[in-house]
């Protein structure tokens, strides 16, 4: 009997999992042919219905697992169209489909990156928008996932935004910057498909202009939302920071808001767009986010779908409709109608050709008409009435803000009272003019009182107000939702109707049932409705136990007031207290000056140890720099015994060297047996620093051993009497340089230790490699204006390879910072730009005054010898435009560490100024042979007064960006006792001193190095020729086989900076 009860439960089961599998089957197979029919390679949009019952799958089964099951088997790569109907489609599905659908579209992530790819890399219209739509997708998946209480359809209130927002500024501004590109991604595709529809001439009532801008209407959609949260985010910004730091922020946001709007009214004006959307309108200027009122004037851009179908066709391959209600129950009466027409069918109906089925089609038919008319009013009034309700929420929101103002205003008044009654406490406690103050106390008290039962009826009516407020939003969500409810009735209404007249002949009977379940499911939802006015109800009544709550705190304040009032009273008889307690303070104040003291005499014992403690360490200090120099000293001798070991090696006498390379190391040298004496001296002078004497001798060990290297190489290739001579002076370099090294390793001989030898010997190195030197190498009389030319182009190619460089760490600068670096980084480099922008322009004018000069100044002769015969003049040209270019390369490489913060900024400001001197220099040099009433002269004149400008901007960047990123730290003293304050004052006087001196001596050695400076660019004026330009030979030199070079011919080694013709010394 029991295996027989349970035989109709089986068989249930067993029929439900048919169903259900049944059911199953029946969905991938609807899934598949809307997939397979939305996604094809036609050139026409999407069909919503397609589209619709792909979304509707994703809300069965909460997720697109089955969507990505499908769509990653289409051929992506085959073919561009079939590429973009797919980005549609998921765009479609983010939007509008489940909410687990963003995960199951992060988790193919890389799949939509690889496509856009693909299609980025060829060279296809379709291809293009297919790269910006992946872009677009893959952004807006990372922005959602990364913040997930936004919703993918991006409709979320300003309280959700407020919360994502947060209260940190720096987590605001990195959502804003988010949002930013976010927005871009949204314009850029909507700009390139409004401009391939420009260029293909391509009209929006076509197939395939409709292809490339259905999707344009969720990007709408987005850009409007996106819009409106930028607006809020910067408001809160300019709340929070200064205005110059979000100057970058109010320049996009300009650009984005000019772009939106030209994109707005673009698409307004397309036919295809009008039945489809309604485009709001942007304001005609952006708003002012320097004035905070300006947040109340600003209105939520508001996107309107209309509730209209798309124009169904009859498709031969397209599937069956979905029943809007479930007829299984139906199923037998309906396939048994046609078995009572047979005689119909057979004979023809009777009555004379017309039965009653027909007058009820005919009935069916007229309703419908009557149906469609009254859904087209319906339609416009619900419309109507959505957008009266939208307008009425946004002035109830203002009107709730303007009352919260209120309410916060009456709190901070309360706060001022409470304040206030303590204030009066405290001056009742003064023994002296208690009387006076009680009387006075007790008028504020009066005056309070006022003021608190005017308070007390404010807040009544910003109670009675807000619970007005609360009703009135209520009502206007009520209506809101009944009219949404309307307008979803009657669409099912129209589907409905739609459905019966195409089936009207089969399924009449079953219609009336239809009818009859939809009425009831009419009242369900009106019973629903009802219960939830009950429940709006019950809220508005809790409202009101919240007005009776704050009543009764308001008699509890009142009631603080009288404590208080009784406190002042208690207060007087604390007054005794406090002032004994300010005789046993005072007793406690002498306790601790003599504690102090004891103190004072116990610190200057430690002051003397301390002294005789670092006397201590000064000497090992001594001690330990003289084995810093002992030790670099001996690797200094073995460097240059390793050189002198190379002149005797077999195998070095297949190295061979130039005379011109031998003369650059040989001057390299005399430099460093310079910097060798001055680290000498400097040591003598300070026994604690040696670190100049040990750079100095480090360069020279390895300059002298180069020097003696290729000076045997030279020999190698020189004649025999020369080579001769050139091995025995290396050779001899080498004995003074080891001589000096050993006189610089003890201390007995360390005073009297000389590199005069050395520079003796390095001389006559010097002087045997310009004899050997080809007699073609100097430049000519006649070759000064081709070197002309070459250095004007040579500049014009440096400055074009700044300008390159700026941009070049402008890109590397928005990736690796951000914030206020990249800001400040941003700045500096702008200005630097805008810097090499003018100099080139310099160049050019410069260039095309240098043309009129020689034009009107040659006459018959040619450029070359007018050239040879201004001389000087021309090597003054030549000197001041190797200037420019060396400080544009110098400029280059000092902003370049400053974005990596390797540099200085004062190293940009020296440029700066060095740029600003050697413009001076070349328009003064140009201006020596202009006529004065040339324009090109006068556009000289004005270029180089834009160069100073751009310099000058130049300095104000850097040191506003250096004030931005400087750390100011607070001084905080309170700690400190009075010997402590005294030690540190000493302490910061000793430092000052310290850097005073620091200062001067640097100030002295940079006279030097200009006084150096201009020895070695200037040319005597005594043993000048009258126009050629060429200076004697000194009179220590032994005479040239060739006239000597002068020195501003002689191109600059690649570690020094470009002679420079004498000026001032002091600017």
């Amino acid at each position: 009997m029991n295996s027989i009860r349970q035989v109709p439960s089986r068989v249930k089961t067993k029929r439900t999992e048919t169903s259900l599998g049944a059911e199953r089957e029946h969905f991938d197979k609807q899934q598949l042919s809307s997939i397979s029919k939305a996604i094809n390679s036609n050139e026409a949009p999407v069909k919503e219905k397609h589209a619709r019952r792909i979304i509707l799958g994703t809300h069965r089964e909460k997720g697109a697992f089955t969507f990505w099951s499908y769509a990653l088997g289409l051929p992506l790569s085959s073919n561009s169209i079939l590429s973009w109907k797919f980005c549609h489609v998921v765009h479609k599905v983010l939007r509008d489909g489940h909410h687990n659908s963003l995960q199951d579209c992060m988790r193919h992530h890389s799949n939509i990156v690889e496509t856009g790819q693909l299609w980025g890399n060829l060279h296809d219209r379709y291809g293009q928008l297919v790269a910006l739509y992946a872009k677009l997708l893959c952004t807006k998946m990372e922005f959602h996932v990364k913040h997930s209480e936004i919703r993918a359809n991006l409709e979320v209130t300003d309280e959700v935004l407020e919360r994502v927002a947060g209260t940190d500024i720096n987590n605001v501004f990195q959502l804003t910057v988010e949002v930013f590109d976010y927005l871009d991604t949204e314009l850029r595709l909507a700009e390139t498909v409004i401009r391939q529809l420009n260029t293909s001439i391509a009209i929006s009532t076509l197939t395939s202009g409709q292809c490339r801008l259905s999707p344009l209407i969720q990007v709408i959609q987005d850009c409007s939302h996106l819009y409106h949260f930028t607006v809020k985010l910067l408001f809160k910004l300019h709340a929070c920071l200064p205005a110059d730091t979000l100057q970058g922020h109010r320049d996009r946001f300009h650009d984005q808001f000019h772009s939106l709007k030209t994109f707005f009214n673009k698409a307004r004006d397309m036919m295809y767009f009008k039945r489809l959307i309604q485009i709001p309108k942007l304001p005609e200027s952006p708003p002012n986010f320097l004035h905070a009122a300006s947040l109340a004037k600003h209105a939520r851009p508001v996107v309107v779908i209309p509730d209209e179908d798309e124009p169904e066709q009859v498709d031969d391959d397209d599937d069956d409709p979905e029943p809007l209600i479930n007829v299984s129950d139906v199923t037998v009466p309906s396939m048994a109608v046609p078995q009572f027409d047979i005689f119909d069918q057979t004979f023809g109906p009777a009555n004379g050709g017309f039965d009653d089925r027909d007058i009820q089609i005919e009935n069916l038919k007229r309703d419908l008409e009557l149906l469609r008319t009254d859904l087209e009013r319906v339609k416009g009034e619900a419309q109507r009435y959505i957008t009266q309700l939208k307008s009425q929420i946004n002035s109830l929101d203002a009107e709730l803000e303007e009352q919260r103002v209120q309410k916060q205003r009456a709190l901070v008044e309360n706060e001022q009272l409470r304040m206030e009654l303590e204030a009066t406490r405290r001056r009742n406690a003064e023994h002296e003019s208690v009387q006076a103050t009680f009387g006075e106390a007790e008028t504020r008290a009066q005056a309070t009182e006022q003021r608190y039962n005017k308070l007390k009826e404010k807040h009544t009516e910003l109670v009675s107000s807000h619970a007005e407020l609360l009703r009135k939003s209520a009502d206007t969500v009520k209506m809101l939702s009944a009219t949404q409810q309307t307008q979803e009735e009657v669409e099912r209404t129209k589907q409905q109707l739609a459905f019966e007249v195409d089936r009207i002949k089969q399924d009449a009977d079953m219609k009336l049932e239809e009818q009859k379940f939809e009425m009831e499911k009419l009242k369900r939802e009106f019973e629903e409705k009802k219960a939830e006015v009950e429940c709006v109800k019950g809220t508005l009544q809790s409202n009101e136990k919240v007005g009776e709550q704050q009543t009764r705190s308001m008699s509890a304040l009142q009631a603080e007031k009288e404590r208080l009032m009784h406190s002042v009273s208690e207060k007087e008889a604390a007054l005794s207290a406090l002032r004994h307690a300010a005789q046993l303070q005072q007793s406690s104040l002498q306790q601790e000056r003599e504690r102090s003291t004891r103190e004072l005499g116990e610190l200057q014992g430690r002051l003397q140890e301390k002294s005789s403690r670092e006397e201590q360490l000064q000497q090992k200090l001594l001690e330990e720099q003289f084995s810093l120099l002992q030790g670099t000293v001996s690797e200094a001798e073995s460097i240059i015994q390793d050189a002198v070991a190379k002149l005797d090696d077999p195998l070095h006498i297949r190295c061979t060297s130039s005379p011109d390379y031998l003369v650059s190391r040989a001057d390299a040298t005399l430099g460093s047996i310079d910097k060798v004496k001055r680290g000498h001296s400097d040591y003598l002078t300070n026994m604690g620093d040696v670190g100049g004497l040990l750079r100095a001798l480090t360069q020279f060990s390895h300059l002298a051993a180069d020097t003696i290297i290729n000076g045997s190489a030279t020999a190698h290739m020189a004649p025999t009497d020369h080579a001769d001579r050139l091995t025995e002076n290396c050779r001899g370099c080498a004995t003074q340089s080891l001589q000096f090294l050993k006189d610089l390793k003890s201390k007995a001989s360390l005073q009297r230790a000389d590199p005069a030898s050395i520079r003796i010997v390095v001389q006559k190195i010097l002087r045997l490699g310009e004899e050997l030197r080809p007699k073609g190498v100097d430049v000519r009389q006649d070759e000064l204006g081709d070197l002309v030319d070459k250095e004007m182009a040579a500049t014009s190619a440096a400055i074009e390879e700044a300008v390159r460089r700026i941009d070049e760490m402008m890109n590397q600068a928005r990736k690796d910072t951000s914030g206020v670096k990249l800001e400040v980084n941003e700045r500096i480099l702008y200005s630097c730009t805008d810097l090499m922008k003018a100099i080139h322009l310099l160049v050019l004018t410069s260039t095309d005054l240098q043309k009129e000069i020689v034009e009107g100044g040659r006459g018959a002769a040619t450029i070359k010898e007018f050239y040879a015969r201004n001389s000087r003049w021309t090597e003054g040209l030549i000197s001041a435009s190797k200037a420019v270019g060396w400080g544009a390369t110098q400029m280059v490489e000092s902003a370049d560490k400053v974005v990596l913060h390797t540099g200085k900024y004062e190293e940009l400001i020296v440029c700066s100024h060095e740029i600003a001197a050697s413009t001076a220099q070349l328009v003064a040099s140009s201006k020596v042979k202009a006529d004065r009433n040339s324009t090109k002269l006068t556009a000289l004149q004005q270029a180089s007064r834009r160069v100073n400008e751009m310099a000058a901007n130049v300095v104000a960047s850097t040191k506003t960006g250096q004030e931005n990123l400087e750390d100011k730290d607070t001084m905080d003293f309170s700690g400190m006792s009075l010997i402590k304050l005294k030690m540190e004052e000493m302490e910061s006087q000793v430092k000052v001193l310290e850097l005073e001196n620091q200062l001067g001596n640097e100030r002295l050695r940079l006279g030097e190095l200009r006084k150096k400076h201009y020895d070695i660019a200037g040319v005597p004026a005594a043993g000048l020729s009258e126009g050629n330009g060429l200076a004697p030979s000194s009179a220590s030199e032994p005479s040239s086989p060739k006239p000597s070079k002068p020195s501003i011919m002689r191109k600059p080694a690649l570690a020094q900076k470009p002679n420079l013709p004498p000026k001032n010394m002091f600017r």
